[in-house]
């Protein structure tokens, strides 16, 4: 039996994470646990979406965070780390060159990985306690930049896509045009032979939203509930969130959006209910990694 320590870095649109999570190997088997989650809003999309670089002002608390990182992973002694980045940095023009000033600033090498890869790690995660394999599912990843969307067919991945339908380009209104119909189009052409389809959500707002339902850990959220939300949400100003929902500032405008995207995606799909594991990107890095290291 082995005790080891891995950490996921995951440079999203909205936010920048640092996952660090103790993983027990025993026999031929790895068991997970989450050790210390750090988030902060540092939203590299707003600079992207609208002038299409990272500015220097955001160079700069990358660069600050990816060091406190380093020394989080130092005390915490970690083993191993992957760091990668999503929409914002891979659409950003000057993306590689904030890779450069991070490695030689912070000595955290960065990884900028496309829609495609972005779904393998996700799909890396433990999904065992919640997928039936005599099930069908559609696994919806919504983040700042980008959608990823998975079709399960009894307990096998059919199909994945990554479609530019994140919150923060919503926000900004940089959806490119006809993706809303380009994504509806697949969903349904994936699911539409399908019998029945549950949806599985992945992202920090439907975890929101999902708290925000009362249910209990572990039971579905149907769709009614989920529109309900959403247009309660809509009905609000983005104080009035703040308020009166306790929403933190940098989730309060951001989960609008997204409840969009989830909803749609059910109503396309004709899934009934979504299940919130809380599971991400992250999570998934830490599965790869130490599959990898064992290997």
């Amino acid at each position: 039996m082995k005790l080891k320590r891995y950490a996921a870095i995951d440079i999203g649109t909205n936010a920048v994470r640092l996952l660090i999570a103790n993983v027990l190997e025993n026999g031929n088997g790895l068991k997970v646990k989450k050790n210390t989650l750090v988030r902060v809003p540092l939203r590299l999309g707003e600079d992207v979406f609208d002038k299409g670089y990272i500015s220097d002002k955001k160079i700069e608390k990358l660069i600050k965070t990816m060091k406190a990182f380093r020394l989080l992973m130092d005390v915490f002694e970690v083993e191993d780390y992957l760091a990668v980045a999503t929409s914002a940095m891979r659409e950003a023009k000057n993306g590689q060159e904030v890779i450069k000033r991070v490695k030689e600033e912070a000595g955290i090498e960065i990884e900028i990985i496309d829609g495609a890869r972005e779904a393998e790690f996700i799909a890396q995660t433990d999904l065992g306690d919640l997928i039936d394999d005599r099930k069908n599912y559609l696994f919806v990843d919504v983040g700042g930049g980008s959608t990823e969307f998975t079709v399960i067919e009894k307990g096998k991945k059919s199909a994945s896509r990554s479609f530019k339908l994140g919150t923060v380009r919503s926000l900004k209104d940089t959806i490119p045009e006809g993706e809303w119909e380009r994504a509806e189009k697949w969903i349904k052409k994936h699911t539409g032979h399908l019998d029945r389809v549950d949806l599985i959500g992945s992202g920090g707002n439907i975890n929101k939203l999902f708290k925000m339902s009362g249910k209990a850990p572990g039971t579905p959220l149907s769709y009614v509930h989920l529109k309900a939300l959403y247009k309660l949400l809509k009905s609000m100003n983005y104080k009035q969130r703040i308020k009166e929902l306790g929403l933190n500032p940098d989730r309060a405008d951001v989960i609008v959006p997204a409840a969009k995207i989830y909803t749609r995606a059910m109503k396309w799909s004709g899934g009934k209910k979504i299940y919130v594991p809380s599971i991400g990107l992250a999570d998934g890095i830490v599965k790869y990694l130490a599959e990898k290291n064992r290997k």
